[in-house]
């Protein structure tokens, strides 16, 4: 395997936190040594300044896509972390049908800014399916993005092994929700058609997307500066509907970091409103 000399380790944790926002300090240099030298010895490269060299350089940013795609981490399961899908199941969705009850609003939008292959979004799909029989009725819709193309196709598709299945889902749900297929197990049509998948780095405008009523960021700006952590809730804000909903993992939170949101509990789970929201 190719090493990762002590003179490429920053320049290569730079490019990774340009492209990507990853930010891996000294204590991480086996993971990106791990992650890339593959692609070192794929392309030929021969070293890992040299990969960066030829990706900064080449045509149509394939290369990039590449050391993004194996350099983020895409660890997901279905259900992961029991608590925020409650929040959504006994606090956010009952008030946001309420409220959209009152307001004649039209629809009501989900957002898993980090869906990676696809289980956090159609978990979502599977809760709302169970709780509300069809979410067509309340003009729900989900919209899952993530960083890596791969990721992203692979959401798109939702064809899973019997691996990726047995994590956080429950046979029930399996048999109910998904078809066998060969060695796999592929989602149904009717959770299939509930959400949209698309090609999104956070730390580029995203405001393109429109806007929500809750968004999913779990467990992504673990790894980014405080600078760029900033940057991202500063225009997630932006991007939430009035008394719009903000769900992060259990281990983050933005207290003293963005005064802009307040942070409120529900059960198990935190969440957060931007200030000045009922």
């Amino acid at each position: 395997m190719t090493k990762l000399l002590p003179e490429e380790r920053q320049p290569l944790a730079a490019y990774i936190q340009a492209i990507c926002a990853v930010a891996l300090d000294q204590s991480k240099t086996y993971l990106m040594e791990n992650r890339l030298a593959r692609l070192v010895e794929e392309t030929g490269c021969g070293s890992f300044r040299r990969l960066i060299d030829r990706a900064r350089s080449e045509p149509g940013r394939a290369l990039e896509r590449r050391i993004i795609d194996a350099i983020t981490t895409n660890e997901t399961l279905f259900f992961r972390d029991t608590a925020p899908f409650d929040l959504l199941r006994h606090k956010i969705v009952p008030e946001l049908i309420d409220q959209r009850a009152r307001t004649g609003a039209s629809r009501i939008r989900i957002w898993s800014a980090a869906c990676s292959t696809g289980q956090e979004i159609y978990s979502i799909a599977i809760l709302l399916k169970e709780l509300l029989g069809n979410p067509d009725r309340y003009g729900i819709r989900l919209l899952g993005t993530d960083i890596s193309n791969e990721a992203v196709t692979r959401a798109s598709r939702g064809l899973y092994n019997a691996t990726e299945m047995g994590r956080g889902l429950s046979d029930a749900l399996r048999d109910k929700y998904f078809a066998r297929t060969g060695d796999g197990w592929q989602i149904r049509d009717e959770i299939r058609a509930l959400a949209t998948f698309k090609h999104q780095n956070l730390m580029a405008d995203f405001s393109a997307l429109g806007k929500f009523e809750v968004i999913f960021c779990r467990n992504v700006a673990i790894y980014f500066s405080e600078a760029d952590k900033i940057s991202l809730f500063r225009r997630m804000e932006r991007a939430m509907e009035p008394n719009g909903y903000l769900v992060i993992g259990a281990m983050e939170s933005l207290n003293g970091l963005c005064p802009q949101f307040e942070s409120k509990r529900h059960l198990r789970a935190v969440y957060y409103h931007a200030k000045g929201a009922q």
